[in-house]
């Protein structure tokens, strides 16, 4: 590697963590093209749809001279690499009480606090989130520290109700779901899913759509009462601050704020155990098999 540029710091990196939904999808091919320039990640090299270096959850410490950052832990959104160059700019210095390996998860969590930013969830809401993957378990966490709120997460997979008890909120299986809803998140990429929010909402409340379904058609039950209980489907998406924080905000900020979520130990539940770097050739057909049960997959580097 060259040394570090002006304005640039080298990380080493210690950990970083597959996105497993939206990595599959950019492995697989399935960015569809007008999505080709949004769905870059910040430092992506080469083009879609594949082969392409992708990823954005790196962890690592600063190497090089730089006296404030220096022998720092650091968070980026850099793909999976030993070690990399980057402005000084586009590093997060971690707080103490986040260690690196959860620090992680500081994509997903700006996503899902974008996510809640969308929804506007209030207290004492009634609320449900359906889809026990990274995202929709962290929005879950969100919004049951909301005082008064009663959330309940949902999905097929019943192994998940031990997350849904260690991140403090209810779980069940769609099927015996309480509906009449204040508000309904969905995040299980799945177009049963979205049946189900739209099911589960209560008269003129919220479904706040976060999956991404890359180039897959996706049928939505608009029909019946959908129209007549006047429902209001939402899309929410990272790649914008929402509407609501919009002008006071930065990415910056977000990305601080997220970071600075993830001190609770049990976040720890939704990671993996950590596959070496120079295994995950080998490892990463099983690790993105939509059977893996894997949540998120930490990777480490020695």
């Amino acid at each position: 590697m060259a040394a570090p540029g002006a304005g640039e710091v080298r990380v080493k990196t210690l950990y970083s963590a597959i996105s497993r939904g939206t990595e599959s999808l950019v492995f697989g091919g399935r960015v569809p093209v007008g999505e080709f320039e949004r769905m870059r990640a910040p430092f992506m090299a080469g083009d879609f749809p594949f082969p392409a270096k992708y990823g954005y959850a790196a962890v690592g410490r600063v190497e090089s001279d730089d006296y404030v950052l220096r022998g720092k832990n650091v968070f980026a959104l850099y793909p999976h690499q030993t070690a990399f160059n980057i402005p000084v700019g586009a590093v997060l210095a971690l707080p103490e009480e986040v260690p690196p390996h959860r620090a992680v998860l500081a994509a997903n969590m700006e996503t899902a606090l974008n996510g809640v930013w969308d929804a506007a969830p209030g207290p004492a809401d009634r609320i449900v989130i359906i889809g026990a993957g990274v995202v929709g378990s962290l929005v879950a966490y969100l919004c049951g520290r909301i005082p008064g709120t009663d959330v309940t997460l949902i999905d097929i997979n019943p192994t998940r109700a031990e997350l849904a008890g260690k991140l403090g909120v209810s779980f069940t299986g769609p099927g015996d779901a309480i509906g009449d809803c204040d508000l309904v998140v969905h995040a299980s990429g799945s177009p049963d899913g979205l049946r189900t929010a739209l099911e589960l909402a209560g008269d003129e409340a919220t479904v706040l759509e976060m999956s991404w379904y890359g180039d897959a058609a996706v049928t939505a039950t608009l029909g019946g009462p959908f129209h007549s209980r006047r429902l209001r489907l939402v899309s929410s998406q990272v790649g914008q601050i929402a509407p609501s924080h919009r002008p006071r905000w930065t990415h910056g900020r977000r990305l601080a704020a997220a970071i600075a979520l993830l001190c609770d130990p049990r976040l720890d539940a939704l990671l993996a155990p950590a596959v070496a770097f120079h295994d995950l050739p080998q490892r990463l057909p099983g690790i993105l098999d939509p059977g893996s049960g894997i949540l998120c997959q930490p990777i480490i580097y020695s």
